[in-house]
């Protein structure tokens, strides 16, 4: 068939569940995880801008975000444990990634193909930039974790733990200012946030 695929795949992130070991009262596909994603770490930039006087830009970093799950289309979502668990399993699992980001470039004319390779390997994009969009990652898990424990599941109590210790020890303060400003609204319900229209 003629065209390209490219954007038709995209819009499969949808299929893919997230936290797949892990009962959950609300699935959450990598479709919805990349847009939170995306925001979390426009935000971390813009915090780094404004309040830490650096200059990167943050819709770069949201579109990195964005695509910075896509890979899963082709190898789905692999539990973080898992992923994580050995030195030789995180090693093959980037090389299947890899693997896959550069089968979904394949389906792009090659006059994009440039464009989209920054987003989907990044790795001529500071490496700071990259970090705040990792922490952005993160704080994504974290705050699906709190959306589960507030709906009574006690399943992602050990990850939300966990994910906070990690969150609380990272040196970038860009983090530690979203934390305290903007974290503890997620535990409020809708009236207690006070929308007023």
């Amino acid at each position: 068939m003629e065209g390209y695929h490219f954007f038709a795949i995209m819009s499969r992130m949808k299929y893919i569940n997230r936290w797949s070991l892990m009962n959950n009262t609300r699935y959450e596909n990598i479709s919805e995880h990349s847009l939170t994603v995306a925001m979390l770490a426009h935000a971390l930039v813009v915090i780094s801008n404004k309040k830490l006087g650096n200059n990167y830009d943050p819709e770069h970093a949201a579109a990195i975000a964005l695509f910075h799950d896509c890979t899963e289309i082709i190898t789905g979502d692999l539990p973080t444990p898992i992923k994580y668990s050995s030195k030789s399993l995180r090693n093959a699992y980037r090389s299947i990634e890899s693997e896959a980001a550069e089968q979904l470039l394949s389906s792009l004319p090659e006059y994009m193909r440039d464009e989209y390779k920054a987003l989907l390997i990044p790795s001529e994009t500071d490496p700071y930039l990259l970090r705040l969009v990792k922490a952005a990652d993160r704080l994504s898990a974290l705050i699906k974790c709190i959306e589960e424990e507030l709906m009574g599941n006690k399943e992602f109590i050990k990850a939300k733990a966990e994910i906070t210790l990690s969150l609380e020890k990272t040196d970038l303060e860009e983090v530690r200012i979203f934390m305290r400003d903007f974290l503890p609204s997620y535990s409020l319900s809708l009236d207690e946030q006070n929308i007023s229209l």
